[in-house]
């Protein structure tokens, strides 16, 4: 086995720890975030506040999945939500095997952004989205912690692939 071969395996697993961290991380921000918007700021009585010239907080019940998808299925938060943890239990073993603590760190956001919408859907039935920003007539969708913890994450795994890519 070459040198590098011998350290690269060594490393595997070695950022766990830090995906883990990432992970609790996001779900206790992301949970916290939805308890204070609902039970403490009361937003679903104030509807929309605006926050910023371009960041509002709008209350948003998304019964949906994504882009509107089993928003009128009874199965639709279960089905999603089963094919969320098998998908999270799948990242979970790719961060037990990765040697970067970039793609660990972008890991564990992602599974802690997708068991917090988990969370939401199983305990509320829909997902808290209460993040609306808008500038120069543009307006993103609703969304929440988890889903820019997703997102964030998603963006560390293309910016990470693609430095590998350019070292070959």
């Amino acid at each position: 086995m070459s040198p590098v071969r011998r350290i690269m395996s060594r490393a595997r697993g070695r950022y766990m720890g830090l995906g883990t961290l990432m992970f609790l991380l996001v779900l206790i921000a992301d949970q916290y975030s939805k308890h204070w918007i609902l039970s403490v700021y009361d937003l679903p009585a104030k509807g929309t506040v605006q926050i910023l010239p371009f960041l509002n907080f709008t209350m948003v019940r998304n019964y949906a999945v994504t882009f509107g998808m089993f928003a009128h299925s009874g199965a639709g938060p279960w089905l999603f939500s089963g094919v969320a943890v098998a998908v999270v239990i799948a990242l979970a073993v790719w961060m037990s095997r990765t040697s970067s603590p970039l793609i660990a760190g972008g890991l564990g956001a992602i599974c802690g952004g997708a068991i917090g919408n988990v969370v939401d859907r199983l305990r509320l039935g829909w997902v808290v989205d209460f993040i609306h920003a808008h500038a120069f007539g543009w307006s993103w969708y609703v969304f929440n912690v988890a889903d820019s913890a997703i997102v964030c994450g998603v963006a560390v795994l293309l910016v990470s692939n693609m430095r590998e890519g350019s070292r070959r």
